[in-house]
């Protein structure tokens, strides 16, 4: 919907689209002037180019870097870290005494990324790490005492938690009591009061000066890498074995940010940034044989081969299969063995996706059926029997976009009359700590997260309970949420503008991710033509400008939403916003424009 010139205080809505057919208001991303100005002659950038940058808040003298990012210029001091330098410290004194060192990893791909990154080094100095995955089903996230009790028995000695184990406060006291050393590696949000064993390194830990909050699990391990050597070289460990390269193992780091959801500034950028570099080489086995299970070429490596072909195969052993398959992967040298796990995955993501269609299609029905999305709650909850909890998170994420409000989806173990959920929510709403506040409460059983995501645990019997005590303490941050629910637009372009030039142009703005957004661009009356919807509810069309130039058009998941039902109408006089993606089949070098949203300016 339009309303000609009106706007907020943010200024005139763009292309004058105060609500959209998804009810959002579209605005030009805000960039200062002078910065543009500065970026343009500095880097010799054209203005929508320069534009995009410093609307991204990339400072003049930052330009460069961040357009060429480079290890020597980003990487942090390790000792900057709280506890890192005790970390090396500890885990060297095992591997020089010969103890027996275990890593215990979570299981998505930042786990299993930061566990790989770990066995390599130790491979390279001459030692092996077994690897520990907690089952998602049987274990829940995170140590836990029956597991330390597990590792213990198996004769481990010190043992490395890698993106978990920040919270985990009384399983790892139950380690210490056991005689059982721990490290713990992680990025998650914590308790004001760590984990007492030998080192918590986590940018996120009340009192850590490190100033990288925004990385993975998997950056910090790779920080981790680097302090490992400083300190191995300290104690003349390289006289007899040659120092781990880690910039090999970038990649590594790289899908750690990536399937994470990292914001992709400063050093987490150049990680990520290089570490596509490596990837482009598939020199790993384990995603060199996922790639080819996936059925995709080898290449020059994006964040979608990361975020859209390999995370998702390498989740699929944690959500619905075993739980140590991605670690074992990423970690393996033997090329046979890599494409064993790698048809297991594979086989295992088609298996998900099914699982996911069906709790995806019950849970819209019930909730639609209620009427809960539009009742003007802060949040929906909503839970069925049986629902996998593999893939709860990813139903949680899937009817968020549909809905533009935090959805929590819980899967209800009957026999135990227990619930396993998770929930996405809004910008500017944080569910993460209205989560722990429910757990403190002694609404939930078990719960935490970030703002953006959260995990939990509640009886069955509470989870009317839970949707009442979630929806109290979040109902004040809805409007600064709603306010936040906007369209921002880099640039206005013809259909005939939509070119391979324009896009490889803005790729020098990649990786893209939270705090640098993929550039989204504006069509002004055109017509979808040829539109068809596709299984799965996309809708497939060409989009038509008045002069006659054309660009095709995919939108997803919408066919049955107001914004996917206008395409398919092939109405005209549409405005439409999206991104360029690469269309490389069979060879050719073409783009495809992905829809975001869609505006009918004749509708008030």
């Amino acid at each position: 919907m339009a309303d000609g010139g009106a706007g907020t205080a943010f200024g005139p809505a763009f292309l004058g689209v105060s609500r959209s057919l998804s009810g959002r208001e579209w605005r030009q991303r805000p960039a200062e002037a002078g910065l543009i100005r500065a970026h343009m002659q500095a880097l010799n950038l054209e203005e929508p180019l320069a534009r995009a940058l410093a609307a991204r808040g990339v400072r003049a003298d930052q330009g460069a870097d961040f357009l060429t990012p480079t290890l020597k210029a980003l990487f942090p001091d390790p000792s900057s870290f709280m506890d890192m330098d005790a970390a090396a410290e500890a885990i060297l004194d095992a591997l020089q005494a010969k103890a027996s060192i275990h890593v215990f990893a979570d299981y998505d791909v930042d786990g299993a990324s930061s566990a790989a990154l770990l066995v390599r080094w130790f491979r390279a100095v001459g030692a092996e790490l077994p690897i520990y995955v907690p089952d998602r089903v049987t274990e829940g996230y995170g140590p836990s005492a029956r597991a330390f009790d597990t590792l213990k028995a198996s004769g481990a000695d010190l043992v490395i938690t890698v993106d978990c184990g920040a919270a985990a406060n009384e399983a790892v006291a139950h380690a210490a009591a056991i005689g059982l050393k721990v490290v713990v590696i992680d990025h998650h949000m914590m308790r004001e009061h760590p984990p007492v064993c030998a080192a918590v390194v986590n940018p996120n830990r009340p009192g850590c000066n490190s100033g990288q909050g925004n990385l993975a699990a998997a950056g910090v391990v790779f920080v981790l890498l680097a302090a490992l050597n400083r300190e191995a070289r300290r104690r003349g460990m390289f006289a007899d074995v040659k120092e781990p390269d880690i910039r090999q193992w970038l990649d590594l780091a790289a899908m750690g940010a990536i399937c994470d959801v990292t914001g992709l500034t400063g050093f987490n950028r150049a990680l990520t940034s290089l570490g596509l570099r490596v990837m482009s080489d598939w020199g790993n086995p384990g995603l060199r044989a996922l790639l080819e299970a996936a059925g995709a070429e080898p290449g020059p490596a994006k964040s979608n081969h990361a975020g859209f072909i390999l995370g998702p195969r390498i989740n699929a052993g944690g959500r619905i299969g075993k739980s140590d398959l991605g670690a074992r992967l990423l970690s393996t040298d033997d090329p046979e063995e890599a494409r064993a796990l790698a048809q297991e995955l594979d086989a295992l993501n088609i298996a998900r996706r099914e699982v996911e269609k069906q709790v995806t299609d019950q849970a819209t029905r019930m909730v639609e059926a209620t009427g809960a999305h539009a009742d003007g709650s802060a949040v929906v909850v909503i839970a069925g029997d049986e629902w996998h909890p593999g893939v709860v998170g990813i139903v949680a994420g899937r009817l968020r976009e549909r809905w533009r409000k935090p959805v929590v989806v819980i899967g209800v173990d009957a026999v135990n009359s227990l619930g396993k959920g998770s929930g996405r929510s809004q910008p500017g709403m944080n569910l993460g700590r209205a989560v722990q506040a429910a757990w403190e409460s002694g609404v939930l059983i078990a719960g935490g997260g970030h703002a953006v995501a959260a995990g939990l645990t509640v009886r069955a019997d509470d989870i009317d309970r839970l949707r009442d005590f979630l929806n109290d303490r979040m109902i004040g941050e809805q409007a600064a949420a709603d306010a936040l629910d906007h369209v921002e637009i880099d640039a206005l372009i013809d259909a005939g503008a939509a070119t391979r030039a324009l896009f490889e142009q803005f790729e020098q703005l990649a990786p893209f991710g939270p705090a640098n957004p993929e550039p989204l661009f504006a069509l002004e009356h055109v017509q979808a033509r040829d539109a068809v919807a596709m299984n799965g509810g996309h809708v497939r069309c060409r989009l038509v400008g008045a002069d006659g130039a054309s660009v095709k058009a995919i939108a997803w998941r919408c066919a049955d939403l107001p914004g996917g039902q206008a395409l398919l109408s092939g109405q005209g006089g549409l405005s439409v916003v999206g991104r360029l993606k690469a269309d490389d089949w069979n060879g050719r070098k073409g783009v495809q424009f992905e829809i975001e949203d869609v505006a009918d300016p004749r509708m008030a």
